[in-house]
């Protein structure tokens, strides 16, 4: 009897553990495919793609790489973005102090 209790708590380990990486996934992709939608609609889609990346980091190894480069990409084009805007100019300080 005790051989099929430990069978059973380990069937419904390994099904609860599937269950998990499967809402995990499901997900991640959902979050992944409205960031690629927002891509050509308004949206933030980088942003989005992203956190879809991070949600399936959690599961997969290639998710954690493809996220790895993202950022990488992430923060060349923002250095690339700051280095072609322009400065703004401060504005004077006002001489009246109350």
């Amino acid at each position: 009897m005790r051989m099929v209790a430990r069978y059973v708590v380990a069937v419904l380990r390994f099904v609860a553990h599937q269950s998990l990486r499967l809402s995990v996934a499901a997900l991640g992709f959902t979050v992944l495919a409205a960031g690629a939608v927002m891509l050509v609609t308004p949206g933030p889609g980088l942003l989005v793609i992203i956190a879809g990346l991070a949600i399936l980091a959690h599961e997969f190894a290639w998710a954690a790489a493809a996220l790895d480069k993202a950022k990488a990409r992430a923060a060349q084009a923002r250095e690339a973005a700051r280095r072609r805007a322009p400065r703004r100019a401060q504005p004077p300080p006002s001489g009246n102090v109350d």
